[in-house]
């Protein structure tokens, strides 16, 4: 990703790539101040550290769902629900609700919060689907994104049964944060580093030349089409040429910012309105006023 590679080159930041539940590991045990991992693995592997600051929590990629799972036969064909399942009268504590999952802090503290009385887990990574078919689980508690595994294996999620959705978060040490020279302004950089770059995804930025009498009247013709009213308006520029001696200015440079996918209707808009040479370029970051993130960072810090 664009805004990864970014980060690289900021100065007084060393990037260690890590697995997922080592980066939080190191977070709480201060090997490290900052990182990038997906929410499920902060909040199984942090559970609850207060130290632990989650400074921006949608970075928009890696989302998926952590969720119950059961097998869509048998005594479960016609389970559709967290509640149906708990009432199921199988359950007992001599034969309790048998659950297979990777999360074994999330897990267990989501049936207990929803009720369950009567389960046990047992903990396994990696291909936890087969489970409920070997017979040594019903169910399972696993991350989901298309669900396609799931249906593979003959398996669905039932209502109420999402434990907690999930993407990449930026996340920090509060105590690294409070005390270590120079992670604050890191971390404000990179936050707003990120929030720039978001908002620049699926944007592009359109030039074109267009003739008018003045810039006013072009700027009206532009704002007359759907398509080019930019993130505040488009901006203008005289092109000076010299003719017949004489340095004029004919033409006016336009500068927006439209939708990729809108692209294609945004020069027709153009072409339509006398707009010619159109020029098309990638965003890598659009910075507006100062984010909400940050305020709301140095209020959890007590600045």
């Amino acid at each position: 990703m664009a805004w990864q590679r970014n980060l690289l080159i900021l100065s007084n930041l060393e990037v260690w790539f890590q697995r997922p539940k080592d980066i939080v590991r190191k977070l709480q045990s201060g090997d490290l101040d900052i990182g990038i991992v997906g929410f499920d693995t902060v909040s199984e592997y942090g559970q609850g550290n207060e130290d632990l600051i989650v400074v921006h929590d949608t970075l928009e990629y890696g989302a998926c769902r952590l969720s119950l799972a059961i097998p869509k036969y048998g005594i479960f064909e016609n389970i559709n629900s967290l509640h149906e399942l708990a009432q199921m009268p199988q359950w007992t504590t001599e034969r309790p609700l048998r659950i297979v999952t990777g999360f074994s802090y999330l897990g267990p503290k989501f049936l207990k919060e929803k009720g369950l009385e009567y389960v046990s887990f047992s903990t396994a990574d990696g291909a936890l689907e087969a489970a409920p078919a070997m017979g040594i689980a019903d169910a399972i508690i696993d991350l989901v994104s298309s669900g396609m595994t799931l249906r593979e294996n003959d398996l669905k999620e039932i209502e109420g049964g999402v434990v907690l959705a999930s993407q990449a978060v930026f996340v920090a040490s509060k105590r690294s944060l409070n005390t270590r020279e120079g992670v604050l302004e890191i971390t404000h950089e990179i936050l707003e580093r990120l929030e720039a770059h978001l908002r620049a995804t699926g944007q592009v930025t359109v030039v074109a030349n267009m003739r008018g009498n003045s810039a006013k009247e072009v700027a009206e013709r532009i704002l007359s089409q759907t398509s080019l009213s930019g993130l505040q308006g488009p901006t203008l520029s005289p092109v000076y040429c010299k003719r017949d001696g004489k340095v004029v200015a004919d033409y006016y440079a336009i500068v927006v910012c439209v939708p990729q996918k809108s692209l294609y209707k945004s020069v027709q808009q153009l072409r339509s309105i006398g707009g010619s040479g159109v020029l098309v370029s990638d965003l890598t970051y659009i910075f507006e006023e100062e984010t909400p993130r940050w305020r709301k960072l140095l209020s959890q810090l007590g600045l």
